[in-house]
């Protein structure tokens, strides 16, 4: 993902990529974030990038972008970014709060999680490992 630029997001409703994952199962249609602003880097962030998830502090998931468009006209506009279906658990990264959405490089987003280490480490254990520099 070197040279990509991401997209951050806290979620809500969510206390974890498995409730977000519930919460999708009830959906239909293709998977898309609802925000108010349109990225003036929409191209980038199409162009190989992803959004991570912020789950109560903590980075604990990606999906790749897969469009990004601006819906709507004037004071009504919204911005509607398509994701891709498959979640790509990451390593456990803190995170302060913000409101909206915020630009994330490859430089500082956190690495993925091979599915030998999503297996295997509960996501609380993983997060204390990599405040303490042991991971």
């Amino acid at each position: 993902m070197a040279g990509n630029l991401h997209m951050i997001k806290l979620v809500v409703g969510a206390d974890s990529v498995a409730d977000l994952l519930e919460w999708r199962a009830s959906q239909a249609g293709p998977w898309v974030l609802k925000t108010r602003q349109t990225p003036k880097r929409a191209a980038e962030l199409v162009d190989g990038g992803s959004i991570y998830r912020v789950f109560r502090g903590v980075i604990l998931c990606r999906q790749r972008i897969l469009g990004v468009e601006t819906v709507g006209e004037g004071v009504n506009a919204r911005c509607h970014v398509t994701l891709d279906e498959a979640v790509q658990r990451t390593a456990p990264t803190p995170r302060r709060a913000f409101q909206g959405w915020r630009y994330l490089t490859s430089a500082d987003a956190p690495a993925d999680l091979t599915a030998a280490e999503e297996a295997d480490m509960p996501p609380e254990l993983a997060l204390k490992l990599r405040e303490l520099g042991a991971w």
